[in-house]
């Protein structure tokens, strides 16, 4: 008869909030794999009901402190889809630049504080920073860039308050953000040498047939507009999402499991971005993933530090477009009325795709609102690779099994905070 062992890891570190992992092995079989999500829910659906359509992106940006800017620009497009509102030329642009800044600091804190000690054995960015001082002062320079181009574009570096349905309550001056120029410059070529040296860090073996979903543009390398599509025929418009996924209740998680209509897992983030998106990036990036021997698409999760790391030059090569080419508009937004409608959307938050859908009636007021976070498209993907990565590794002790499950999870840089959402729990008590 196997061995029954059992792992634990009751408070999961160096993620946004709070999970757990419950993992039970017979011999090397995996019985059971649970990511538990156990943060209460903040009820963000419910409480939003009411509240008028130009209330949605400073609501929304409460969700998360990492990623606000995600979640104000999905609410924004939701709320012009339904509006019958376009925004575009330098407001667009605009978009474009608050979300690179949130992508680098975002990515930058996972790649550095979080993910980093896991490759080179240490239990966190403190103990990391006394051997490897120079890298993470680096990596802590390139976030407070994006901090400062959060704050010059979106009016403050944590939960923005300059974003509104229709453009921005006030557009930056061209003389302002052209004082970032040098150290964007700078930013760009440090984060080259980011990619470099997380390239050169020991991934295990690991590679598995994902179904990638991110959002893809004719024309761009994705942020806030764009169609959803797979690596697996899906292509639709953010109005078809809910023909085609699917949130369910999991008893082990206060979060809903996304899933394909069906049942099945799917996986986003830079990984589904890098893998069907790849010719859009410019070619500081595209000759980069080939100096470093990154294929697309990357089927390896553990090598995400690498393609975050790619993105981050991305998005200093885009701010530096964006920058350079920036007039300022003659108006900060374009004027919105409000009327009934449903509108969608769906944008590309440091860890994936956010979608958006929101009713409004007559005065403008919300109906209903679903949010579907990245982490929670994520979960069951998350729960499949550990049933597939753990058997080969079974025979490892338990502090050793433990680190690298931990790792596993970490690779999807999970925002547990966002993640829970749902409106309903049902709990079933035995005596």
């Amino acid at each position: 008869m196997a061995k029954t062992r059992t792992i634990k890891v009751d408070y999961l570190a160096r993620v946004e909030g709070e999970g757990a992992l419950y993992l039970k092995l017979a011999g090397n079989r995996v019985e059971d794999v649970k990511l538990k999500i156990f943060e209460p829910p903040r009820f963000f659906e419910a409480f939003m009901r009411g509240r008028g359509f130009a209330e949605a992106p400073d609501i929304t940006a409460r969700i998360c402190g990492i990623c606000p800017v995600a979640y104000q620009m999905s609410s924004v497009h939701a709320m012009e889809d339904a509006l019958g509102v376009k925004v575009g030329g330098m407001l667009r642009e605009l978009r474009r630049l608050l979300y690179c800044g949130e992508w680098i600091e975002s990515h930058g804190l996972h790649v550095y504080m979080l993910h980093a000690p896991d490759f080179l054995g240490y239990q966190d960015a403190i103990r990391l920073a006394k051997d490897h001082p120079d890298e993470v002062k680096r990596g802590l320079r390139l976030k407070k860039i994006g901090n400062e181009l959060v704050t010059l574009v979106g009016g403050r570096e944590i939960h923005p308050v300059n974003v509104r349905v229709g453009g921005f309550y006030k557009a930056p001056r061209k003389a302002d953000l052209l004082k970032l120029k040098d150290d964007l410059e700078w930013a760009r070529d440090a984060a080259v040498e980011t990619a470099r040296w997380v390239n050169a860090f020991k991934f295990p073996e690991f590679e598995q047939d994902y179904e990638f979903v991110s959002l893809c543009h004719p024309g761009e390398y994705p942020f806030n507009e764009g169609r959803l599509v797979s690596n697996r025929g899906l292509d639709i418009g953010a109005e078809e999402y809910g023909a085609h996924f699917q949130e369910q209740h999991v008893a082990h998680s206060n979060a809903l499991h996304s899933v394909r209509t069906g049942g099945g897992a799917y996986f986003v983030g830079p990984q589904a971005r890098f893998a069907l998106n790849f010719e859009k990036l410019p070619a500081i990036c595209r000759d980069l993933a080939k100096e470093l021997g990154l294929e697309t698409p990357c089927r390896n999760p553990f090598k995400s530090i690498v393609v975050r790391s790619i993105e981050i030059v991305f998005a200093f090569e885009e701010a530096l477009r964006i920058v350079k080419a920036y007039e300022e508009p003659d108006r900060p937004h374009v004027e919105v009325a409000p009327r009934a409608g449903i509108g969608h959307a769906a944008t590309e938050a440091p860890r994936g795709m956010l979608y958006h859908r929101y009713e409004l009636d007559e005065k403008g007021l919300i109906v209903s609102a679903k949010i579907v976070p990245p982490t929670s498209q994520n979960q069951k993907q998350i729960e499949d690779d550990l049933a597939k990565f753990v058997p080969p590794r079974a025979h490892k002790k338990q502090d050793e099994l433990t680190w690298e499950c931990e790792q596993a999870i970490r690779n999807y840089d999970p925002c547990i905070s966002c993640a829970t959402h749902f409106l309903k729990l049902n709990v079933e008590r035995t005596p």
